[in-house]
């Protein structure tokens, strides 16, 4: 049975290492949805870790039991296998060992550098940002038109002053929403699995392919989500001119590392989508969509523990 387990599992971890990731960043659908689609985009990640690891551990432990579950137990207390144990099962133990430590690792590592950058940047601004033209939001000094927020347990969002004199009420009312709901949504924890799977694998070019598409993704959701607080006669041309503004300070480089800002990401994609919006997302194709998340999650958990069953 651990076999025949453990080729399946290879088989779909090759899947999500390279094609589905491929189609899916290719994907026009997703600007429709983003919320669907970052769910399609966290479970592809997921499976796909769980999938490399558990096909390398089965084909390990195969030959002390005929489940994982079993086979596992049987390890652990240290009884004689049932059948022999050679080589490959020794070595894809090890490798099984190795990529669960890095990208477990990677991810507690990314998530502390990050956060003691977030930590270091909210100090210093502290000691420099005014009260702010919006009740949430601080005032830092500085001639590019730059928004920003920091997550975090005591989040910090901030305007430059070059953005609150180059941009209108609407417009600055626009992107203090954008940068709010970055922080209601809490987006850069859906962002920290795909910096560490990116940092980890940097040679899969899935990891790439899958950070950049989450985090114009991201992007976008934090649009739709302006949108809605939004009021005036074109909230949509509202929000466009003001992320066409703030690109050119983000660009520069003056947003500090840690920080979800108005971006220059995608800024093309979005600026047509808020001007050109296409049809939302039928309601049977994003049930099919989040369906399709569920169960890419569950193949790999059902292959490796209903054998035992």
């Amino acid at each position: 049975m651990l076999p025949a387990t453990a080729l399946a599992l290879a088989v779909l971890a090759a899947l999500l290492a390279w094609p589905v990731p491929a189609l899916l960043a290719r994907a026009r659908w997703p600007v429709r949805d983003p919320l669907v689609a970052l769910v399609c985009w966290q479970a592809v990640g997921l499976a796909g870790g769980l999938s490399m690891i558990g096909a390398l551990l089965v084909h390990g432990l195969a030959p002390w039991g005929h489940s994982l579950p079993e086979a596992w137990w049987s390890w652990v207390r240290g009884e004689p296998a049932a059948d022999p144990v050679r080589g490959d099962h020794w070595v894809t133990l090890t490798l099984a060992a190795v990529l669960a430590f890095q990208l477990v690792g990677v991810l507690v590592l990314s998530w502390a550098r990050i956060a003691r950058t977030r930590r270091r940047h909210r100090e210093l601004l502290e000691l420099v940002v005014q009260p702010g033209p919006q009740a949430d939001a601080r005032l830092l000094e500085h001639p590019a038109p730059v928004a920003f927020c920091i997550p975090g347990a005591r989040p910090l969002l901030v305007l430059s002053s070059g953005m609150v004199a180059e941009l209108d009420e609407d417009q600055l009312a626009a992107v203090v929403a954008h940068e709010r709901a970055h922080l209601a949504e809490h987006h850069h924890l859906l962002l920290l699995p795909f910096v560490a799977w990116k940092a980890a694998l940097p040679v899969l070019p899935a990891a790439e392919r899958a950070h950049g598409a989450v985090r114009e993704l991201v992007e976008m959701r934090a649009d739709d989500v302006a949108l809605c607080s939004l009021s005036g006669t074109a909230p949509r041309r509202t929000l466009a001119e003001a992320i066409v503004a703030a690109a050119a300070g983000s660009a520069g480089g003056e947003v500090p590392a840690g920080a979800l800002a108005v971006s220059a990401t995608g800024v093309r994609a979005r600026v047509v989508r808020l001007l050109e919006p296409a049809d939302p997302l039928p309601p049977a194709a994003r049930w099919s969509a989040l369906t399709g998340a569920v169960l890419l999650l569950l193949i790999p958990t059902a292959l490796l523990l209903l054998p035992a069953f």
